[in-house]
């Protein structure tokens, strides 16, 4: 369809000769650029998404899960979400609200002898790392989900903002996060490079 539109304008009629008349989907754009870099650390989500899961998956052990909290005087304000393994945004939702309870996942273990896929310290401290990193993204894939005509004034700073956020990623003392961003980069130079160079 592009094609056809482009054959019947002049190119004249364009900026740049119409080089950027056709932009991909940025939500999508976005996704996969999320979706490279959590496969960097894809063993830390799975610890999670099992803890969760096991906690949410009958209302028996959400009831004991809620007792826990009480006992630790941790408010159960938040319930356990477990994300979906194809959508990002919701490992996000699933961190955000497990790393609220991670003081309660630990007592658990001690009184659940089933339980058994407890993350270990460093799991924990991954999910809090990188629950920080995408809230960025978070932010701004509501944005561009909220409107129906995303325009460039909408989206190019929140381009640009990520670009800046992914640059300074790769110096992070975390190795883990400089590959995380070293991923995330290559994937966002290949649709978006050109426009933020």
């Amino acid at each position: 369809m592009i094609e056809r539109i482009l054959d019947k304008i002049s190119p004249r009629s364009f900026i740049l000769s119409g080089k950027f008349f056709h932009m991909r989907c940025c939500a999508h754009i976005l996704n996969l650029i999320v979706n490279d870099g959590l496969s960097i650390i894809s063993d830390a989500i799975e610890k999670v998404r099992e803890s969760v899961h096991y906690w949410t998956a009958t209302p028996k052990r959400e009831e004991k899960f809620m007792e826990t909290c009480g006992q630790l005087n941790i408010s159960y304000d938040k319930k356990l979400i477990l994300d979906c393994k194809t959508r990002w945004n919701s490992t996000f939702l699933m961190f955000d609200v497990a790393i609220l309870y991670k003081d309660v996942f630990g007592r658990l273990v001690q009184r659940e002898p089933q339980y058994k896929s407890l993350p270990s310290e460093y799991d924990w401290e991954m999910a809090k790392e990188i629950c920080h990193r995408l809230e960025l993204f978070y932010g701004v894939i509501e944005l561009f989900s909220s409107t129906l005509y995303p325009t460039s004034n909408v989206y190019f700073s929140k381009i640009c903002e990520v670009r800046i956020a992914l640059r300074g990623w790769r110096n992070d003392p975390n190795i883990i996060i400089q590959q995380m961003a070293t991923t995330m980069i290559a994937k966002f130079d290949k649709y978006w490079g050109v426009i933020t160079e």
